[in-house]
């Protein structure tokens, strides 16, 4: 048996490494038979929350600080399912706050696996990232002070409106605008709960965002006798959680979780627990569900029906 030269030896360890550093990854998700996210969850035994601070009662913060919703106790039941995907009965959940402007980067970009706020599932959006079954329907309404008049788009003429960064409102302030030739002075701020504190500080006449947000942060703030929600919907907002596009197991494993709580008639009790009982921060929104909500829930507990 000949030697093998040094130069060769050295090229072939070369190689040899650059294969058993590549392969640990590749050949781990192989053989679990996993996604790229679902793989990631059993290898750190962690899934990755997206939070938002001051969207009740989707998502905000409780007196602790500590984030809780309708939308977290959701994006809760899916880890549990996907601690059975991964085979791991012991997954700890890492909350980690977003915004509506970096949301969608946090889930692209691999530093949330699930988003559980107050989200817009839209074409646009489905480009990027994927969604789950229905989980509200909204619209963009205005929020004002009681005295005021605005009650129609038309009223805003040369007035200023604040929305939150990267939301659909702010996309449906700008087509009303253009649709009425408004002159809207249209501001932005990072989220819910500055732009809420804009109009009480009275640096703008309105506040744009979903209704239900609106409901909520009047309550949260115990405002009801200084501001109220007026005028028609400005836009359609079906909500989601959001997660990673192009995964087919993590999709199944996310509508095989809202399929058991659709036949375990647990998704109508839940949302009561959100939106008509008194939250755990001492509010009550009193905001029964919709017909159409109402009706996405039950086409879940068929779809459970038929597939059993």
């Amino acid at each position: 048996m000949h030697p093998i030269p040094m130069r060769l030896a050295g090229i072939g360890g070369v190689l040899l490494a650059a294969c058993l550093l590549a392969a640990p990854a590749s050949a781990q998700t192989a053989a679990e038979g996993l996604s790229p996210t679902l793989a990631n969850i059993k290898r750190t035994h962690v899934v990755r929350l997206g939070y938002r601070e001051s969207s009740p009662p989707f998502s905000f913060l409780d007196h602790s600080n500590r984030p809780i919703g309708y939308s977290l106790e959701l994006c809760e039941a899916i880890v549990e399912e996907i601690g059975v995907e991964v085979d791991d009965a012991n997954l700890r959940i890492e909350y980690v706050k977003v915004t509506s402007d970096d949301r969608i980067p946090a889930v692209t970009e691999n530093k949330i696996d699930l988003e559980c706020g107050s989200t817009t599932a839209n074409a646009e959006r489905a480009k990027l990232v994927a969604f789950s079954p229905l989980i509200f329907v909204a619209g963009t309404k205005l929020m004002v002070p009681k005295a005021s008049t605005i009650s129609a788009p038309t009223d805003l003429k040369g007035k200023t409106v604040v929305v939150t960064k990267g939301t659909t409102n702010e996309q449906a302030m700008h087509t009303v605008d253009k649709k009425f030739s408004l002159g809207l002075n249209i501001v932005t701020s990072p989220d819910h709960e500055q732009s809420y504190q804009m109009l009480a500080d009275g640096k703008a006449d309105a506040f744009a965002t979903d209704d239900i947000l609106l409901y909520g942060l009047i309550a949260r703030h115990k405002t009801q006798d200084k501001f109220k929600v007026t005028g028609e919907y400005l836009s359609y907002d079906p909500y989601g959680i959001m997660f990673r596009k192009g995964e087919p197991q993590l999709k199944a494993v996310v509508e095989r979780t809202f399929r058991k709580l659709g036949s375990g008639r647990d998704l109508v009790p839940l949302y009561n627990k959100w939106f008509v009982g008194r939250l755990p921060t001492g509010e009550k929104l009193g905001v029964s569900i919709s017909p159409q909500l109402e009706e996405a829930f039950k086409v879940l507990d068929d779809t459970q029906g038929s597939s059993n």
